[in-house]
């Protein structure tokens, strides 16, 4: 029954972390094309030695988390296939640090007035047009958020429940099997001993 329990821990929490790789995935993407655009405006390679001006730091932190999500994703495989328990560890520590600061920044956005002002200039006017994006469609980004955020959730919940079973037990699965190789060992044949000596007579008064 453990066993059972444990495929299907694994195979949900493979499935839920697979969503954080294709958000990865696409901030990958739009960070890519972001860089396409940008190489567009300044009709040069993105970051060139021609350009004095600060980096735009957006597209620059977009790509990082974007890879970031597909590392986390490539090690919550690992963690649900092996259940190995140091990568769970490291799994849930990234799931809950993303956690805290997605938590952080919406504070600072809820509370903050003029949060924009925390954030640096961005001479490429992404971040300006991400947060028009937002606003304009702000129920559909707050959706969006919670369903992430909820995914997160799960994936740690659902890492920790698989620490708490641990990993299958191979000596239960050398118990299940030895019952089926005893009575081979018991039938087995043995072939008979011969030896060699001398012949033996009975006695005259035998005869």
């Amino acid at each position: 029954m453990a066993r059972v329990v444990r495929s299907c821990i694994q195979s949900l929490l493979k499935m839920v972390n697979s969503v954080m790789g294709m958000v990865g995935i696409a901030m990958i993407l739009y960070a890519l094309w972001l860089i396409r655009v940008w190489q567009k405006h300044m009709d040069e390679l993105p970051f060139g030695d021609e350009y004095d001006g600060p980096a735009p730091w957006f597209i620059y932190t977009l790509l990082g988390i974007g890879v970031t999500l597909c590392v986390v994703t490539c090690l919550g495989h690992i963690a649900a296939e092996t259940v190995n328990g140091c990568c769970l560890y490291l799994y849930m520590f990234f799931v809950i640090l993303f956690l805290m600061l997605e938590a952080v920044v919406t504070a600072d956005v809820f509370l903050n007035p003029d949060w924009e002002e925390d954030f640096p200039e961005d001479l490429s006017r992404s971040f300006t047009q991400f947060v028009d994006f937002i606003r304009l469609n702000f129920q559909f980004c707050v959706w969006i958020g919670l369903s992430f955020v909820s995914v997160q959730g799960l994936s740690f919940l659902l890492a920790m429940v698989l620490k708490v079973l641990g990993p299958d037990r191979y000596y239960d699965r050398d118990d299940e099997y030895a019952p089926d190789r005893v009575p081979l060992l018991r039938n087995s044949f043995h072939p008979p001993t011969y030896v060699v000596g001398d012949p033996v007579y009975g006695s005259k008064s035998d005869v």
